[in-house]
């Protein structure tokens, strides 16, 4: 194994199944060079992973179960890559589908999207120094409120969460109730509610989050196949742009996952099955449009989730993204209705090739280097396959 393999970890969740029991927590090593994918790898039987959150050491690895109730596992990672089970504890909710590691390790938020409420779950030094749950769920905050789409919108549903760049303040995007809550972070991770930082159009269903230049947010809107620009200023979020690029074609379009790398903006759209891709502007006000990547068409049906190549593991097999240009970069797009995850790599185009369209240049995208068979794959995590020594 070279020593700069890449390991991807892969939550699942087959929607034919109830619960998603069937799924498990699979692994595939990638060759950053040519972009090969290893044959995947069961690692761990768990009912519904699907959504991990890989600790910064690539030691533990914690699983959002997303079933009635639901539950947070914490698994020892092997420097063999084996999985063992080390704590297994209620997320304070149902239908946990989002996690994200408080930066200094001392907890661990949980999104509960079928009971709309955030979970936090303490966090300790095991017996090894790995990251380990302590005790259980501490904190659990409850939302209210609903909003206008029926059979969506009838109940909260807290989809993800992200921190400010200095960790004081959590945000929560409520989908039900197109709010974004706001939560002030103590010293040891547990938080104090405060309010709404934010109120979205209604029917925006915010999901997930990423920050760009300047502290503006880019948030998806699912139910409206949006990205909202928005900007924050220490105490509020206020919207400065919203992009409807994602809903181009017609036909239902639900927005799911968005990313920044670098001077890019990238965000996955289910229905077109389709990865947009923007240049930030403006200092980070605006997006400009440069295409959509047609992942359907290149094994990722039903794009729920993605990753960047480079990110977590500090290597990259293309372009690193800093000027805005659209050099390549490469994707891990996880196809929840094709059972299967592709590796794309994304670069300049004539703004025709695979379907792409949108500003000068746009984008384009060749064959998939790989495509490795997992069932219902839902979650992507990229990490080292070689782990350091633990001491």
């Amino acid at each position: 194994m070279a020593p700069d393999t890449v390991r991807l970890w892969l939550g699942t969740a087959p929607e034919d199944h109830p619960d998603g029991a069937a799924a498990g927590i699979w692994s595939a090593d990638l060759d950053p060079a040519s972009g090969r994918v290893g044959a995947p790898v069961l690692r761990a039987r768990t009912p519904a992973p699907s959504f991990l959150a890989l600790t910064p050491d690539g030691r533990s690895l914690f699983a959002a179960g997303e079933t009635a109730p639901g539950a947070v596992t914490r698994f020892a990672v092997g420097r063999d890559g084996r999985l063992t089970q080390a704590e297994r504890v209620s997320s304070g909710g149902s239908g946990p589908c989002h996690l994200l590691l408080h930066p200094g390790g001392h907890a661990l938020y949980v999104a509960n999207y079928a009971s709309g409420s955030v979970g936090v779950v303490p966090l300790r030094p095991d017996a090894e120094g790995a990251a380990g749950i302590a005790g259980g769920v501490a904190q659990v905050f409850e939302h209210s409120g609903r909003g206008p789409v029926a059979g969506r919108q009838e109940a909260p549903h807290v989809h993800s969460t992200v921190l400010t760049a200095d960790g004081a303040v959590l945000l929560a995007l409520d989908l039900g109730t197109d709010e974004i809550r706001r939560y002030r972070v103590r010293a040891d991770g547990l938080l104090d509610a405060d309010g709404v930082a934010l109120r979205l159009p209604p029917g925006t269903g915010p999901r997930h989050a990423a920050w760009g230049p300047g502290d503006h947010l880019y948030v998806t809107g699912e139910l409206d196949a949006t990205v909202h620009v928005l900007t924050w200023d220490g105490a509020e979020l206020r919207p400065v742009d919203v992009v409807r690029d994602l809903a181009a074609g017609g036909g239902e379009a639900l927005a799911a996952h968005v990313v920044r790398h670098g001077g890019l903006v990238l965000a996955s759209v289910r229905g077109p099955d389709a990865v947009g891709v923007w240049r930030i502007a403006d200092g980070g006000a605006r997006l400009e449009h440069l295409g959509a990547v047609p992942v359907g068409g290149l094994g990722a049906v039903w794009p729920r989730h993605f990753a960047l190549l480079g990110g977590a593991t500090g290597e990259s097999i293309a372009g690193d993204g800093a000027t805005g240009a659209p050099s390549t970069v490469g994707l891990v797009v996880a196809g929840q209705r094709s059972d299967a995850v592709a590796v794309v790599r994304v670069g300049p185009g004539d703004g025709a090739a695979s379907g792409a369209a949108g500003g000068p240049g746009g984008v384009s995208a060749g064959e998939p280097e790989r495509i490795a068979p997992v069932p219902a794959p839902t979650c992507v995590v990229v990490g080292r396959a070689a782990l350091p020594d633990a001491r």
